[in-house]
């Protein structure tokens, strides 16, 4: 029998998320057609795009507006794919936005929708549980807290681990570089200034100004700049000649620059996983705009933007923020230091990393710390528990609700456990 599945991922994250999930059903099923949305890696591991999304992805209140006729064409492309070409399961990968109007429209049509990695309406305008209620069958949670919070709300949830820590695993490295970069003593400063070029022009710049700094505090530090794509990384190095900073930089060579580095300054996103499974201690930025600093106070929830300080810290229970509570200063107590932020923190930046990049005993115990957290998450296997389920589900009954995954409710003790050890 073949199955149908039509996906759809919007981020760069997810299209590496998503691919990975790809490879492990095409590994368990024989005989499965693969369509939606996503890009160059859902692409080459068996899925046929309708449009290349991720080309697409941006964040905020007003940009996705400019896009608006790009995507009431994707959407028509996906209703009649939908209703032309039945798929046998809707799978959504993160993405807000665009990925609730296809929930809608597939379960309009009686379609099993399933969201792996569901958007984190934890932390950002919690009402949006209504539209998981109403328009999702089942969410396959990447982490340990969201479950419980989603099922206390009335949503079907599993919890099978984060995909990340499989694909930082499996990803191919090129040895000569890290033994190019590790073999020199001097310290390594890796710049991440994001997958999206909206990110990157808005903090790309602000980055390599705490690198000009640093270099004048540190004159032997490296600087290393981990661009997504080609032209970002043309910008980036324009902007380093521009300061005076002589830094690498690099595209598509991610893995290796944080491997390598001595500490790691980074856009907020899922890349602070990869930090954490790198065990490399990180500031974390992300600037906006004073708007949008503005608006943010109202519809934030949690604590930490920073998805390695909610672990840490217990998960967003824990770090809830109180409704009165319209200030939400830069925590203090964070693991990986965040500024989301519309002020210069160039200076507050600087005395964070400059500690890293010359005190190796502070370094080293930032470094157990993660080491710690890292373990006590469990997430090896994540990418194959999601896989398995999914493909029990297609081979249930669409009248059958969907099934709990064994593996949550050990997960959830786990996590819980290794939380109390910490105190959170």
């Amino acid at each position: 029998m073949t199955h149908r599945i039509f996906f759809s991922a919007g981020e760069p994250s997810g299209d590496q998320h998503g691919a990975a999930l790809i490879t492990a059903l095409r590994l368990r099923l024989s005989e499965i057609t693969l369509v939606g949305f996503g890009g160059a890696r859902m692409a080459q591991a068996g899925c046929h795009l309708l449009a290349d999304l991720t080309s697409h992805a941006v964040m905020g209140f007003l940009r996705p507006i400019v896009q608006l006729h790009h995507f009431y064409r994707f959407y028509r492309q996906a209703i009649a794919e939908m209703e032309h070409h039945r798929p046998d399961a809707v799978v959504l990968i993160d993405y807000p936005g665009f990925n609730w109007h296809l929930a809608r429209a597939a379960k309009s049509r009686g379609l099993p929708v399933f969201f792996y990695g569901p958007p984190q309406i934890w932390a950002w305008a919690r009402w949006r549980v209504r539209k998981m209620r109403r328009w999702v069958d089942h969410a396959l949670c990447w982490l340990p807290f969201e479950q419980h919070w989603l099922a206390a709300r009335g949503c079907s949830a599993t919890y099978v681990g984060h995909p990340f820590f499989d694909e930082c695993a499996t990803a191919v490295r090129d040895p000569g570089l890290v033994t190019q970069l590790t073999a020199d003593p001097r310290p390594l400063l890796t710049i991440l200034p994001g997958s999206r070029d909206q990110e990157v022009h808005a903090n790309g710049r602000s980055m390599l100004e705490v690198a000009a700094r640093l270099r004048q505090q540190i004159p032997n530090l490296r600087v290393g700049v981990a661009a997504f794509r080609p032209h970002q990384a043309e910008l980036m190095e324009g902007w380093a000649h521009q300061l005076g900073v002589p830094a690498l930089v690099l595209a598509g060579k991610t893995p290796e620059l944080i491997q390598s580095a001595t500490c790691c300054l980074a856009v907020s996103g899922s890349v602070s996983l990869e930090l954490l499974y790198h065990e490399k201690p990180s500031v974390i930025l992300y600037r906006i705009s004073r708007l949008a600093a503005r608006i943010e106070r109202f519809v934030r929830r949690v604590k930490y933007i920073t998805l390695v300080n909610l672990l840490y810290h217990g998960g967003a229970q824990a770090a809830e923020i109180a409704p009165e509570d319209t200030t939400t200063p830069p925590p203090t107590d964070a693991l990986f230091p965040e500024f989301l932020t519309a002020r210069d923190v160039t200076a507050e930046i600087c005395r964070r990393l400059a500690v890293w990049l010359t005190d190796a005993e502070e370094r080293e115990r930032v470094v157990a710390v993660l080491r710690e957290l890292k373990r006590s998450l469990g997430w090896e296997g994540a990418v194959d528990r999601a896989a398995d389920w999914l493909v029990r589900q297609l081979a249930r009954p669409q009248c059958e609700s969907p099934e709990i995954c064994p593996h949550s409710s050990f997960a959830l003790h786990k996590s819980a456990m290794a939380a109390g050890s910490r105190g959170g």
